[in-house]
């Protein structure tokens, strides 16, 4: 080249610097492997020896089991082992969630798919040829399906139908207002619908115990639930965490996990299975059907007087995550709103549905989809503009929740409510044939332009973080730094919340080391609890962050005792170490010299305690906040119902990762419009109808609204880690609430129920009235 051309030549670019520690967007470490098919999820797994595992399920709902014959099954050519409940050697863990749920039926079954029976066979169809083959007989019983009869029926299970009452009185009861409305809400059954495959692998271990490979969220919990049923001491079990096809709740099913276990012993061969997405609906729990029941007092200028409800949650067969849910739905029955008086009955109960469980904002979501609608119901009745209701009662810093417990972290619920008000709305479509996929229904739809109403409505929903009344919530963490690359040790699993990414963020932030890997979890580590309610950002990530800063202690005291100054006056950035003067400047890795560095922590966030007998009590470390104004577009004589855009204003603390951040905040509002619009589990008389995705509607890219995130409110929490709250829970809480909100100000129709049925959205207009007429 010339030295012309040369000098005219355009300059080599200059490589951007990848995002890097708290507050950059840093991609997911697993993202390159799951997009390239390499991930590790557990349907993959492989072992020599290999034999496949079926599980026999309950076709009845409520029967008593008269005899089980597995001789027919036994004497199949493949079949190396069949079990049923005579082959569990060990007993419940008491104080455990599931200790009320046997791993197979003996005398009685209680809920459709409830395991009867487990196969090991050299080959899946074999498997599952066998289970079949398993002849069980029966004396049907009547099933309990309706919670309300539920307290009358006979006992479904030896500790009773009722697992828990709360009464939660506040204040003055006696206390009334001028203006009163009331309400009955119904909320369905919302599965989480996992979409990767439940599997698991088990494998004997030398010493007579086991190892299971599952997408376990919570490691420890479920190695000292399957030692208790295995008869073992919990060192003898070791579940190795593979690969989690995210999780909004449990992401396994304890039907199939045990008898893995067990099958494994039995045979002394490692056992696989994956459950089909029949088996998946049937066995996982659910979220909880409930009924409520609401009265509102309210002054003449709309200040809310008083509260009154009845809440009852079905739990399904077994107990669960059940009494932690009903504390959420009595505590935070009233809404992010100032109520002076409360008084709210709660309760959980058995019925031979499926099991209900952990599944995201339970107990907070069907509580603020009925005081939402109540709100709404106010502000109808007083002529106030519903958001303008909405923010004379508005909670803030300072404000007693009615279980008397002092709000003491920022809640910016007004200013969320304002922003999202005052977000301009969409344009209204044009009526044009190239437009009609806009319609309710989409194009092929029957319904007529001039029969589509839109309305406007608005969803504030609050969810607890960490777990409550008295849960020890605690984390271990341990940093080791050698050449260059540090690693991160912990247990809390990554369930699509991002913990990994938020792990690698803090070492860098905290040590200047780019290269951070994280290791894979298993229950040789410390504990770190379950990963719901978005609790290993505070409790795990503050367990790493105290590790990191203690290794960066230990690599800064050397040079700040030979510099003859304080390890605070020296700061580590983009590698390198400087001192506050310019004296002192180096390079992180020449600082190491060669040297290992490590240091384990813990973060144990401060105690709770159970709601009394009044339902009062300091029950939550922490809340979280979000406010969403929905706009749909309702075809008001089909009753069909389009999401039009969803506005989004959310308290987060501080952002950690502004597109992990976007991303969980819109896959939250997505499960919403689920649960509002198509998400109904339908058991009718206790049997799971159309255990699959076809009957069973998940909303897809095409029902997906406009999601428009307006403002995130970074107002730090001074007792959490870092001062961020857990991000995907509210936006599910708040959604549903604001698409029905909506719904009710373009139909005017009272929308009681959730998912929202298309008769729920149909108005009687005169040309619908006469098209009636004439055709009668």
């Amino acid at each position: 080249m010339s030295d012309e051309a040369a000098a005219t030549a355009p300059a080599a670019p200059v490589a951007e610097p990848l995002p890097h520690g708290l507050g950059a967007s840093l991609a997911p470490a697993e993202a390159r492997a799951k997009t390239e098919g390499t991930f590790p999820y557990a349907a993959d797994l492989w072992a020599e020896g290999l034999l496949w595992a079926a599980v026999l399920r309950s076709p009845h709902p409520h029967a008593r089991i008269l005899s089980i014959d597995t001789t027919h099954a036994r004497e199949m050519p493949g079949v190396r082992a069949v079990i049923t409940h005579e082959d569990v050697p060990g007993a419940p863990l008491p104080g455990h969630r599931a200790a009320d749920r046997p791993v197979f039926a003996s005398d009685v079954v209680r809920h459709h798919g409830e395991a009867i029976a487990a196969v090991a066979a050299d080959h899946p169809d074999t498997a599952r040829m066998a289970a079949a083959a398993v002849i069980v007989e029966y004396e049907l019983l009547e099933p309990v399906t309706d919670p309300e009869q539920s307290f009358a029926a006979e006992p479904l299970h030896p500790d009773g139908n009722l697992i828990r009452h709360i009464p939660l009185r506040h204040g003055d009861q006696d206390a009334v207002g001028e203006i009163v409305v009331e309400g009955q809400y119904r909320i369905g059954r919302q599965d989480p619908a996992p979409i990767g495959a439940e599997a698991g692998l088990a494998v004997p271990r030398p010493d007579g115990g086991v190892e299971l490979y599952i997408a376990s969220t919570d490691p420890h919990g479920d190695r000292d639930l399957a030692a208790a049923r295995y008869g073992l001491e919990p060192e003898r079990v070791k579940v190795v965490v593979t690969g989690v096809p995210g999780a909004t709740g449990d992401r396994e099913d304890q039907s199939f996990q045990l008898p893995l276990g067990l099958l494994a012993l039995r045979t002394g061969c490692p056992v696989k299975l994956t459950a089909t997405r029949e088996e998946s609906f049937l066995g996982h729990a659910h979220r909880h059907p409930t009924l409520l029941r609401y009265r509102h007092h309210a002054d003449a200028e709309g200040k809310l007087v008083k509260v009154e409800a009845q809440i009852l949650l079905d739990a399904g067969a077994y107990a669960d995550t059940s009494s932690e849910a009903l504390a959420a739905a009595v505590s935070f029955a009233c809404g992010p709103y100032v109520v002076p008086h409360a008084f709210i009955e709660g309760w959980a109960v058995r019925t031979n549905n499926p099991p209900s469980g952990h599944v995201r904002g339970e107990g907070a979501l069907q509580v603020c989809a009925a005081y939402e609608a109540q709100m709404d119901k106010l502000a109808k009745k007083l002529g106030i503009d519903p958001a303008e209701l909405r923010l004379r009662n508005a909670m803030a810093t300072g404000d007693v929740l009615p279980t008397g417990q002092t709000v003491t972290c920022p809640a910016p619920v007004a200013e969320l409510l304002g922003a999202v008000r005052d977000f301009p709305l969409p344009e209204l479509p044009r009526d044009t044939p190239e437009d009609e996929w806009l319609l309710p229904g989409g194009p092929e739809g029957a319904g007529e332009p001039g029969a589509v109403r839109r309305g406007v409505g608005y969803g504030i929903g609050m969810v607890h973080m960490l777990g409550a009344e008295g849960t020890d919530e605690v984390s271990t963490a341990t940093v080791k730094v050698h050449d260059g690359v540090a690693t991160v040790i912990c247990a809390a699993v990554e369930t699509g919340q991002g913990f990994t990414t938020l792990a690698r963020q803090i070492v860098q932030d905290t040590l200047g080391i780019d290269e951070v890997q994280v290791a894979p979890v298993d229950t040789d580590q410390p504990p770190a609890g379950p990963g719901c309610r978005g609790r290993h950002t505070w409790v795990s990530g503050g367990a790493v962050e105290r590790a990191a800063k203690m290794v960066r202690t230990q690599l800064l005291q050397p040079l700040a005792h030979k510099f003859g100054m304080s390890t605070e006056l020296l700061q580590i950035a983009d590698g390198k170490i400087t001192s506050y003067d310019g004296v002192l400047s180096t390079t992180v890795t020449e600082a190491m010299d060669g040297k290992e560095l490590w240091a384990t922590a813990q973060c144990r966030p401060h105690p709770t305690e159970p709601l009394d007998a009044d339902g009062q009590g300091d029950a939550f470390v922490g809340l979280a906040f979000c406010a969403i104004r929905a706009v749909v577009d309702v075809d008001i004589e089909l009753g069909s119902v389009r999401v039009v855009e969803l506005a989004v204003a959310q308290d987060v603390g501080r952002v950690l990762n502004p597109a992990q951040l976007t991303a969980r905040i819109e896959a939250g509002v997505t499960q919403g419009v689920g649960a509002a619009l198509t998400e109904n589990l339908r058991t009718p008389r206790g049997l799971v109808r159309h255990p699959d995705f076809t009957g069973y509607a998940l909303p897809t890219s095409l029902d997906v609204p406009d999601i428009r995130i307006v403002k995130l409110v970074e107002e730090r929490d001074v007792v959490a880690p870092f001062g961020a709250k857990a991000a995907s829970a509210v936006p599910v809480v708040a959604s549903p609430a604001a698409v029905a909100s909506a719904v009710r100000a373009a139909t005017g129709r009272p929308v009681n129920r959730l998912p929202i049925r298309p008769q729920a959205a149909v108005v009687t207009t005169p040309v619908a009235a006469a098209m009636a007429t004439s055709t009668e």
